[in-house]
This record gives structure tokens, C-alpha cells and sequence, in this order.
């Protein structure tokens, strides 16, 4: 294969089609279907993606929940207004943060947040420009980041969000992410049990979402991208149904890239899974063969993202790029709130 270059996952977008608001009802957005194998494309809603699961099919939801990790604030000695990001927990109440303006948050700077609710203490300067930054509050500390935090929403995204937990999948669990694995935001609770009702097994697994998620490559060529880490974690059960799904001959289908990124990782050579936790920097562009995955339900992705590279790897780029390029034409939204698009292997629709 000859070298990808970024370039190369590039397609227009008009601004209007990024998504600013969610939609009222999460299951009637728009649906568009790609055949991963010829790039055949039709249109649906997103509820009717029932009818092309199939019994014994699994579906793969990450179960992470975004904290509200955006905390603004003042530096305690000018009153200068600063923002903070969480990005990582490191130990106790030391995080890793993305800190503005972090020119003026040396080592030594103190921080107050709520009128003094939440101080902290910027402890040193790590990879990438990140802060460690040590907070004092009194109480738990959930409960203080939930009476302060905002949600971080992407930097694409200008407008306010009404309700924080429309950027929570219905099935959010684990606190961790500092971005929702939005494909997810698509389900309600109603369509996971109708979807349960047909007879597909569902798993959950757990990948913490960071804010590298947004990050641009950078490199002019893809393999000089560094991808950033992001922790996740299977439990016994989600490797049983997924491996049995596979012994099956049945599909795999991960809901969104996260989860998808989640199961490549942990799996062996072989493909099978285990009850495991670990942290992973996995990149997935074309060429890349996948172990687990049969298909994929994911949003529309921003040009020459990481994220459009892994679609791509599963369906083909032209397939990717011509799909996209019929989403622009159709008025598709896309990004977090956006659309969403099932690269899948059939078209058949199955009975309820």
C-alpha cells in the first residue's frame, strides 16, 4: 500500500452541517447505511436500524459517563480568569489537566473555583503542555465537580447545552470521559429493549473517552501520528457474550469508534477476548485487519480525523469519501449531535 498521507481522508464540509443541538427525540435522527463491501448507501431513520440486527447478533455499547470536566475559574493572587480541563485522574485529587491560559499557570499558581468551593494548586508541567494539579475542597468530590463542572463539549459545538444529560448515552455508568462516545447517543432505553426483545445480545464495555479524540493529525503522513492513551476495561461477561457471538458465525457490531477501539485492543491473535483493563494507544487506518468487529455504527466524522481513518479501514476510503460526500449532498448533520451511519454487510432487512 502506498503512503496515506492526511490529505487523503480530506472532503468539504459546509459549516451549517455541524450539528449545534441535539435532536428532541435521540432515535429519530437520520440514519444513512453503507455497504462496507460495494459502498452501496440508503436512507432511514435511526429507530429502523432494528430491522438489519439480526437475532444473535451482539451489539457493543461503551458504558462510560462524561464528567463535567470544564471548571472555570480565577488564579487567587490577580483574579485572572482561567479554565480548566480534566483530563486524567492520577492519584487522589491530583489531576492531569489542559489549563487557559496556561502561560500564566506555572508551578506554585493557586486556582479558585465557586468562590473558593474548590482551590487548587498547579503541582508541574508534563507532556504536551498538560498541568498536574492538586484540589482542596471539602465534601465528595463528585458532588463538587457536579455543582461546578460544565460539560466539554467539542470545540466545534458553540452553542450551550440545556440539559447536561443529553450528552450522556442512556446507558452512561462509569464516570471517566472527558467526551461522550456519541454513536451511543442515538439509543433510548425503549429501542435497547426492543432491540433486546428481537433476540440480540448486547455487552458493555468501558473505554474512558479523552480529549485526544479532537486532537487534528497533524503529520502530513499518517504513521507519524501519535495517538494519545485512553483507558479501558471488559468485564468477564461482555468477553463471554462477544466470543460466543463469534463461535456463532453471528456479527459483532460496535456501536461507535470507542467501543470498536475497545474490543481490537484487548483481543488476541485469535481474536478472543478476556476479562481485562489496560490502556491503549491503537490507531486503526486502511490496511489494518480487523479481529473482532463485523461492523460499525458511528457518526460522521470530521475530515482528516483519526476517527475517519478507522471508518475507512473497515469500509475503504473512495466507499468513506463517496458516502460522505452523499451526506453533504442529502443535508446530514454531522459530529456529536449529528447523524449517524451504519457501515454494515447486509442489507436485508430482518423480521421483528
Amino acid at each position: 500500500m502506498s503512503e496515506l498521507k492526511t490529505s487523503d481522508f480530506y472532503f468539504d464540509l459546509p459549516e451549517e452541517l455541524i450539528a449545534q443541538d441535539p435532536l428532541e427525540d435521540r432515535s429519530s435522527s437520520r440514519l444513512l447505511m453503507l455497504d462496507k463491501n460495494t459502498g452501496e448507501t440508503s436512507h432511514h431513520i435511526f429507530k429502523e436500524v432494528i430491522d438489519y440486527l439480526n437475532p444473535g447478533d451482539c451489539l457493543v455499547l461503551n458504558n462510560t459517563k462524561v464528567i463535567p470536566a470544564r471548571l472555570l475559574g480565577v488564579k487567587e493572587d490577580t483574579g485572572a480568569a482561567v479554565e480548566v480541563l480534566l483530563l486524567k485522574r492520577k492519584e487522589g485529587d491530583v489531576w492531569e489537566t489542559l489549563v487557559k491560559p496556561g502561560k500564566k499557570c506555572r508551578p506554585g499558581a493557586r486556582l479558585s473555583f465557586g468562590d473558593g468551593i474548590l482551590k487548587a494548586e498547579v503541582l508541574e508541567v508534563v507532556e504536551e503542555g498538560n498541568r498536574l494539579i492538586h484540589f482542596e475542597y471539602e465534601g465528595i468530590w463528585e458532588e463538587v465537580l457536579d455543582s461546578l463542572g460544565e460539560m466539554p463539549l467539542p470545540p466545534y459545538i458553540t452553542h450551550k447545552l440545556q440539559d447536561k444529560n443529553r450528552y450522556q448515552t442512556v446507558y452512561a455508568k462509569y464516570d471517566g470521559s472527558a467526551a461522550a462516545p456519541t454513536a451511543g447517543l442515538h439509543f433510548t432505553n425503549e429501542l435497547l429493549a426492543e432491540i433486546e426483545a428481537k433476540g440480540v445480545n448486547i455487552a458493555y464495555v468501558t473505554l474512558h473517552v479523552g480529549l485526544g479524540t479532537f486532537r487534528p493529525v497533524k503529520a502530513d503522513n499518517i504513521l507519524e501520528h501519535h495517538m494519545h492513551s485512553e483507558y479501558y476495561q471488559i468485564s468477564k461477561e461482555a468477553a463471554e457474550i462477544i466470543n460466543k457471538t463469534k463461535e456463532e458465525g453471528k456479527r459483532v457490531i460496535c456501536v461507535g469508534t470507542t467501543s470498536c477501539r475497545t474490543i481490537e485492543s484487548a483481543a488476541d491473535e485469535n481474536g478472543k477476548l478476556k476479562e481485562c483493563c489496560d490502556n491503549t494507544e491503537i490507531f486503526i487506518y486502511p490496511g489494518y485487519q480487523f479481529k473482532v468487529l463485523d461492523c460499525l455504527i458511528t457518526n460522521f466524522h470530521l475530515p482528516e480525523s483519526t476517527l475517519v481513518m478507522l471508518v475507512s479501514a473497515l469500509a475503504g476510503r473512495e466507499n468513506v469519501l463517496a458516502a460522505y460526500e452523499e451526506a453533504v449532498k442529502e443535508k446530514y448533520r454531522f459530529f456529536s449531535f449529528g447523524d449517524a451511519c451504519f457501515l454494515t454487510d447486509d442489507f436485508t432487512k430482518s423480521g421483528r
